[in-house]
């Protein structure tokens, strides 16, 4: 089993950190559609840290990781086809809709499920593969037993946070910031309120 040591990224700091100390992947947000409010990246912004990770051999994945709205449907396609046409190597999905629309649009675009899926069983990991995805980040809570199971028995790439937010709710699903305080996780405005 390959191994690949993937770093989250929200600056250019924790960039060259990343492959400075061995990364093999780093991931980010855009200004808008990832889960990760304060850590985010222009356009020209990410096409400069994709050129300069090629360079490295280190390959880049963008969260497009929040639920779509209606009326941001045309805006995360520009946003989804500028990605692709810049050579990002992967995008990371939570939205199904989207992953369906991606994988009419670009065959070929590799796409991870997020965390924020909330996978944690091997029928979930199977229809994944089933829509084209070729990695599945599993939800926090999920056991070793069922990681080694969706490993064994759907044949997708897996990815494990071996450290991270570990919220008490399940990943991506808990709306008690937004009820709470007027901040939503699916926006990365999660205020921590559990």
């Amino acid at each position: 089993m390959e191994i690949e040591l993937l770093a989250p990224v929200g600056s250019f700091e924790a960039f060259k950190s990343a492959i400075n100390n061995g990364a093999n992947a780093v991931y980010l947000a855009g200004t808008r559609f990832g889960a990760r409010e304060k850590a985010t990246f222009s356009n020209e912004e990410i096409k400069s840290i994709v050129k300069e990770a090629h360079i490295n051999e280190v390959k880049v994945y963008v969260t497009v990781n929040t639920l779509i709205y209606d009326d941001e449907l045309k805006d995360v396609l520009e946003f989804v086809d500028f990605l692709y046409n810049n050579d990002v190597d992967a995008i990371i999905v939570q939205d199904l809709g989207l992953i369906t629309l991606v994988r009419n649009m670009y065959p070929d675009f590799s796409i991870h499920a997020s965390t924020q899926m909330n996978t944690m069983t091997v029928k979930q990991a199977r229809l994944l593969k089933e829509m084209g995805v070729q990695r599945v980040v599993v939800a926090r809570e999920t056991s070793m037993q069922v990681i080694k199971n969706i490993i064994e028995d759907v044949g997708i790439e897996v990815e494990v946070f071996v450290h991270g937010a570990l919220c008490i709710s399940y990943s991506g699903q808990c709306l008690m910031s937004s009820l709470i305080g007027g901040r939503s996780g699916n926006r990365g405005a999660c205020a921590g309120s559990c």
